[in-house]
This record gives structure tokens, C-alpha cells and sequence, in this order.
């Protein structure tokens, strides 16, 4: 028997098809890449915006050409929002909510037997308790970076997003399990270790410890590893974590602050859990701490009531901040959201005009970010060979993607970078045998 496995969304997703690619082999199932015939094929789906929703339809009927007697099995946060629509698409035997993720193997046969599509989710994740289930995601198969999902779930009440919803209340891994699945991942080779969850900064073990604890814990394993964080809000962004990371370089300064809006009254109706003052004092003190810190946001435009002054706002304050790159999205009316219900739509042409200036705004913030490093020393993670551009790729500490003409997969080398032609940067590489070391070319990261 074979199983494919589609995956959209965040690197949670990710982590969680990962676990479910191994409980299928454990199964005797052999996973094979989507689009080769197979007997179950696996869709996780995201919900953030209206193109995830359409893509899923999408997927499920690329996914009966190649396989067209195959079980289709959607699971992830749009299966848990709208498990009735999805049950409605040709060809879906079974839909799997976010809770019953981790059973998919034990719901399988029903699948194999059933004429008519089964569901399987609970219908509202915020009431109750429930299970944390710990995953863990490696890209493109690579033994050097590994996604440990540490927190799952949201208890914020964002305008427009629907989360809270699809993952339920926030729950965190036991406090004494991480260093069990760190030993694991660094002992199989890995080098970094990225942390995910999808509201991170609100980890809290069952014995009270947060995130600056794990940190803590984090560095004094003994591992050849190093640690990156994933998106955290920034009013979970604390000055103590600032300083921790600065005075511990096996953690990567790199710090992805969502931000959404810079307008004061569009954050407040988006019941954001913080003010664009906090947002502008966790950036200039990072940059303070950490000179050489990369800084990332997210922004949504086209929110119901944002005005051409509101957008003004918001483009001249990231202008105005050090940040190194942004994630631009589009804003799209979700059910079960409160701001679908809000008057005064901006048009969407508006919307797509917005995301193409700040992408552009964007754009420069990451060619400024890139000049910021020239002349400095960088430690580069080495992941794997790039035929495009005829070496090794990898990502320094502070998220710069490097290009090595020889190296080794896996290791952690130390480069110097010289110059920047504006596309890429240039770097010779720094070791104590090596008197004239090679030249390294990092492109920009998109």
C-alpha cells in the first residue's frame, strides 16, 4: 500500500504531515511524493486565506488523475472550519479534524469501505481540553534544520482570523519532554533547531515554565546544535528573551514579529494585543541589543475600514523602523471571523495596490538589511547542493541565505562578507588553515 501526502500552510502543518507520514510507515504504508499513484492520499489544509481554501479544491482533483481509485483524506484547519463543504467535493472519502489528526491511522480502514464521505472532527475546539501532540518537520528531507513544534492552539481573539477556531485553546509540550526530542534531533545530525507553535510566545508548560525558561533550558544541553525561534507576537516579545538571545549566540538572532498594521485605530479593530508604540520599542531594542539582528514582520492590508490615511500610517512607520524583510498579505473576508461582519470593505483592487507597495517597500528594507552586512563575520548552517546556482545553499545566524562553491551538508562554517552587487552578497570564507579562503555568494532572500 501507498500514501502520498499534500501539505499547505504554516511549518505546523508541515510538522504535523511529517508525524502522520511516519505513523503510516509504521503502519506498513510506503510514502511516496503526491502526484505517483497511491492507495490513500493525505490532504492538510490551511484556512488563513479564501486562495488556501480554493487551492484545496484544487489539490483533491489533481490528486484523482494521478490516483483516481485512491482514498482522499483531508484533514488540518480548513477540514476542521468547513468539514460539510469538503465532504461535498468528488472524491473525498473521509474529513479529519485538527483533533482527531493524530488517529488518522486507526480511522483508515473506515475510509477503504465507506461509500459515502466520513466525518470525523469535533465541532468546536475552544470548549474543552485538549491534547498536545508533539511533531517534528525536516525540509526537503535534510538532516541539518529540524521544526520542533513546542505550542499549538490560540486563545487571542483577532479580528479576521480563524485560528482560535481550527486549533483550539492554546497547550504547550511538557516541560521535561523537550530535552528528550532536542537529544533525539541533534543525536539523527540535525544543527538547528527551529521552534515552532502557532502562538509560540504564549508557551506555557503544565508546570509553569514559558518560553524564556526553554531558552534557558536550550542552551546548557549538550548539543551541537543551534536555536531559531519562529513568529512571536510582539507583546510576548519581552525584553528578558532580547537580552538572553544577545548574550547567547547558540540562539539565532532572528526575530519574526507580526505586526498587521501600523494605524493605531486599525490594530485596535483588529483587537490586536498590543500598540505600534510597544511594536516600534521591542524593534529599535533589539536592534539595540543585537546590531546585526534580522527582523521580520507580517502585515495585512485591505482590513475592513482601512482608509488611504490608515495605510499611510502604516507604510511610513515600518519606513520609519529597522526591520529586515516583510511577509505581505492580502486581506480576505473568513467566516467565524468577527471582522467579516464590519462595515466599510475596501475594494479589492485597493487591497492587491496596498500589498504590491508595501512587498515593494519590503524589497528595499531587505536590500538595506543585506549592505548592513557587509564587512561582517557570519556563521552559515551548509543544507544542501543548489543546482541553480552551482553550490552549497545554506542561512547564516541572522537569516542569510549563502551560497558555498564547495562545503560539506550539515556543517557550520564561518564567512566574511565583502560586497554586494544587488543581488547578491559576496563573503570569503574564514578558516585557520585556509590563508586565501574561496569566495561565497549569498543572494537575497525573497
Amino acid at each position: 500500500m501507498k500514501a502520498a501526502i499534500y501539505t499547505f500552510g504554516c511549518k505546523q502543518n508541515y510538522a504535523e504531515s511529517s508525524s502522520l507520514a511516519r505513523q503510516l510507515e509504521e503502519e506498513g504504508y510506503t510514502i511516496v511524493p503526491f502526484g505517483e499513484k497511491a492507495d490513500v492520499v493525505v490532504i492538510n489544509t490551511c484556512t488563513v486565506t479564501e486562495t488556501a481554501d480554493r487551492e484545496c479544491h484544487k489539490i483533491v482533483r489533481r490528486a484523482l488523475r494521478h490516483s483516481p481509485d485512491a482514498a482522499i483524506i483531508v484533514t488540518g484547519c480548513y477540514a476542521q472550519l468547513q468539514p460539510d463543504e469538503i465532504a461535498q467535493i468528488e472524491g473525498v472519502r473521509m474529513v479529519v479534524g485538527n483533533a482527531e489528526k493524530h488517529r488518522l491511522t486507526q480511522l483508515l480502514e473506515r475510509a477503504f469501505t465507506t461509500e459515502q464521505p466520513i466525518i470525523e472532527c469535533n465541532d468546536d475546539l475552544r470548549v474543552g481540553q485538549l491534547e498536545f501532540v508533539p511533531a517534528v518537520y525536516s525540509e526537503h528531507d535534510s538532516r541539518t534544520r529540524a521544526f520542533l513544534k513546542l505550542q499549538d492552539g490560540c486563545d487571542y481573539a483577532c479580528a479576521f482570523c480563524t485560528i482560535p477556531h481550527a486549533r483550539g485553546k492554546s497547550r504547550s509540550m511538557a516541560f521535561d519532554e523537550i530535552p528528550v526530542h532536542v537529544q533525539r534531533l541533534a543525536n539523527a545530525g540535525y544543527r538547528e533547531i527551529v521552534l515552532t507553535g502557532i502562538n509560540l510566545g504564549e508557551y506555557c508548560a503544565p508546570t509553569g515554565q514559558r518560553l524564556l525558561d526553554v531558552l534557558r533550558l536550550l542552551v546548557l544541553l549538550d548539543t551541537d546544535c543551534r536555536f531559531r525561534l519562529s513568529s512571536i507576537e510582539p507583546n510576548r516579545m519581552h525584553p528578558d528573551i532580547i537580552s538572553f538571545i544577545a548574550d547567547h549566540p547558540s540562539v539565532c538572532p532572528h526575530f519574526h514579529l507580526p505586526l498587521q498594521s501600523g494605524s493605531p485605530e486599525i490594530l485596535r479593530r483588529m483587537r490586536r494585543r498590543y500598540k505600534r508604540q510597544l511594536y516600534a520599542e521591542r524593534v529599535r531594542m533589539i536592534k539595540e541589543r543585537i546590531p546585526h539582528a534580522c527582523i521580520g514582520a507580517d502585515v495585512l492590508t485591505g482590513f475592513p475600514g482601512e482608509s488611504d490615511h490608515h495605510f499611510d500610517e502604516t507604510y511610513s512607520f515600518i519606513e520609519s523602523l529597522p526591520i529586515s524583510y516583510l511577509h505581505v498579505f492580502t486581506y480576505s473576508e473568513r467566516e467565524r471571523t468577527d471582522a467579516v461582519l464590519y462595515n466599510s470593505p475596501v475594494p479589492f483592487r485597493v487591497r492587491k495596490e496596498r500589498t504590491a507597495r508595501l512587498r515593494r517597500l519590503g524589497e528595499m528594507k531587505q536590500r538595506s538589511f543585506y549592505h548592513q552586512n557587509i564587512g561582517t563575520q557570519r556563521t552559515v548552517l551548509v543544507e544542501t547542493y543548489s543546482m541553480d546556482v552551482h553550490g552549497w545553499v545554506g542561512y547564516t545566524e541572522n537569516y542569510c541565505r549563502v551560497v558555498l562553491p564547495a562545503a560539506t551538508e550539515g556543517t557550520l562554517l564561518d564567512v566574511v562578507v565583502e560586497s554586494f552587487d544587488g543581488s547578491l552578497l559576496h563573503a570569503r570564507g574564514v578558516a585557520a588553515h585556509d590563508d586565501q579562503p574561496h569566495y561565497v555568494a549569498l543572494p537575497v532572500v525573497a
